[in-house]
């Protein structure tokens, strides 16, 4: 059972306390926490070890473009046993070819979906997306397989989740296991493309 996102009117022990309570019920065999910061995580686990329900995974939005996990939260997972599963890997679709020639009628982002709109689609991240995927194409594979390799390269991530809508995307994703690796110049030349 997951625990989509801390409230900040509610304390920490009692959200804590109803995740134990649903464990202990028997209506979930697992708790896990998503999209909080580093160290409301590491006061979650502390609660939940003290009341002997260990949180086992942490679902965090994590991509290229969104990468507020890897200052902290990733260490606070691997020193308390967390696996880690990124949602939202190819940011809502902008690590695809699907936007690379602007917005499609038929997009998402056209479509009024608040989990990507036209404004977050700037000509500066267009830009970038047409840089990585000319590397993509380099490396012999689609921007979104370059995309969840790219997230997947740490090891203290455990899986993502790719929202697929289609069979052909679900190709797309496990094509992605043909080429996992990266050189160190790639790394940097994507570190570089992502300034």
């Amino acid at each position: 059972f997951y625990h989509h996102r801390p409230d900040p009117d509610t304390p920490l022990e009692e959200t804590m306390a109803a995740l134990d309570l649903i464990v202990r019920q028997g209506k979930a065999l697992y708790v896990g926490l998503s999209n909080y910061p580093a160290e409301r995580a590491r006061q979650a686990f502390a609660i939940l070890q003290q009341l002997g329900t260990p949180c086992v995974i942490h679902q965090p939005k994590y991509s290229m473009f969104e990468r507020w996990v890897e200052p902290e939260l990733l260490d606070t997972l691997e020193e308390h046993g967390v696996g880690s599963i990124a949602f939202s890997p190819l940011a809502g679709g902008m690590l695809t070819d699907r936007y690379l020639q602007g917005i499609p009628p038929d997009s998402r982002a056209a479509s009024g979906s608040r989990s990507l709109t036209p404004e977050q689609i700037t000509e500066t991240k267009l830009q970038k997306v047409r840089l990585l995927n000319v590397l993509a194409e380099r490396r012999g594979q689609k921007l979104s397989q370059m995309a969840l390799a790219w997230v997947l390269r740490n090891d203290r991530v455990t899986s993502v989740l790719i929202g697929a809508s289609k069979v052909s995307q679900i190709e797309d994703a496990v094509g992605m296991l043909a080429n996992r690796k990266f050189s160190a110049e790639e790394i940097a030349k994507i570190e570089q493309i992502l300034m």
